[in-house]
């Protein structure tokens, strides 16, 4: 008897956790119904393009876990503080073109007078639970209150790592265009942010956010979900066509034939931002390796790769600096620009002149 009150306690304690602000709203009204239409929603959930399995042939959930758990992991995080620069964004020049990353996913970009931010997440950590999955020390270098009015906020997908509530619900004043996937505004919506702001896609489709300002919603091979139900919403990645520049927003995504059939339909790319980190042999269908990347890049037809999703936190089981050491050791192709900037670093993506540092070397 005992033990059946504790279990219904921790249940009404779990649940009533799960419906936290923090873990946002599956797709109900019009939202859900637009979701029900999608061509990508099958049977109770939105499903990738290409058969993809959460882990490779031969791996299993006992085994994934066994290694997690149990295997020794080395340098999974910087033992000193990561260098680090800050750009000052409130006053640079409205009309210069340049990007600043801000350490794994979350990116400022400044083109043709608009001001773009991605996925940002600057709390601190990537998780509900404050305490675990933390940044790395020096990689917050950025708060939202470093940040001027933002013209478009593009979330690639709505994992922990790529929306964070605290950060969006402080975005709440300076934000004009969301642009995210089918399913993800129902989460903006409960945080209280105007219906009229959201604009909601599906996978291959074309709209204007303002003269000259074209996104192309291209396909991802990944998944979605902040609570126990996944793929109630879709994971998005971007072609964004601006006046002067054409940017490939990637999100987080496994290789498949997506990249080629965008860099054919909207390429070339001026840069690419694509995911390179919390990488694993054991999950190579939902994210890129290394050499992948730069096969991404190519097919995309990118001048300039700019590799993310790395130097702020472990998700992995790799070294922390691994996915740079990696792909720069990989990188052979002259007519692709690798970018390796500090988080802060001013990029002017548009200067194949400008060089970056290992910096990375110099971390412990």
């Amino acid at each position: 008897m005992n033990f059946i009150f504790i279990l219904s306690i921790l249940l009404i304690f779990i649940i009533g956790y799960l419906y936290l602000p923090e873990f946002g709203k599956k797709p109900k009204n019009e939202r859900l119904l637009s979701v029900l239409a999608s061509p990508n929603y099958k049977n109770g959930s939105f499903k990738n393009i290409s058969f993809t399995p959460d882990l490779t042939e031969g791996v299993t959930y006992p085994g994934v876990m066994k290694e997690f758990i149990f295997t020794k992991k080395l340098r999974m995080k910087p033992e000193a503080v990561l260098p680090s620069e800050f750009t000052d964004l409130k006053n640079v020049d409205p009309e210069r073109d340049f990007m600043v990353w801000m350490g794994h996913s979350s990116y400022f970009i400044q083109v043709d007078c608009k001001k773009i931010l991605v996925d940002p997440v600057f709390s601190g950590a990537a998780s509900p639970l404050s305490f675990t999955t933390k940044a790395f020390v020096g990689s917050d270098v950025y708060k939202v209150e470093d940040l001027p009015a933002i013209d478009y906020l593009f979330i690639s997908h709505d994992h922990w790592d790529h929306m964070d509530y605290k950060t969006i619900v402080a975005l709440k004043l300076k934000v004009k265009k969301i642009i995210c996937g089918l399913g993800v505004g129902q989460h903006f919506e409960r945080w209280g942010f105007e219906m009229k702001i959201i604009i909601e896609k599906d996978w291959n489709e074309s709209f204007d956010l303002d003269p000259g300002f074209t996104v192309n919603t291209v396909s991802a091979r990944h998944f979605s979900g902040r609570g126990i139900k996944r793929n109630q919403s879709l994971w998005m990645s971007y072609a964004l066509k601006t006046p002067t520049t054409n940017i490939f927003i990637g999100g987080d995504s496994g290789y498949d034939s997506h990249f080629a059939e965008a860099g054919n339909m909207f390429g070339p790319f001026d840069i690419a931002i694509l995911e390179n980190g919390q990488y694993d042999k054991s999950w190579k269908y939902i994210h890129m390796m290394p050499e992948d990347v730069l096969k991404a890049a190519s097919e995309l037809k990118a001048k300039v790769l700019l590799p993310v999703h790395s130097s702020k936190f472990a998700l992995a089981n790799h070294a922390w600096d691994t996915p740079l050491k990696t792909i720069t050791g990989l990188h052979h192709d002259e007519s692709i620009k690798l970018i390796t900037p500090k988080i802060g670093e001013e990029i002017r993506f548009k200067d194949l002149s400008q060089e970056y540092q290992k910096w990375w070397e110099r971390v412990n």
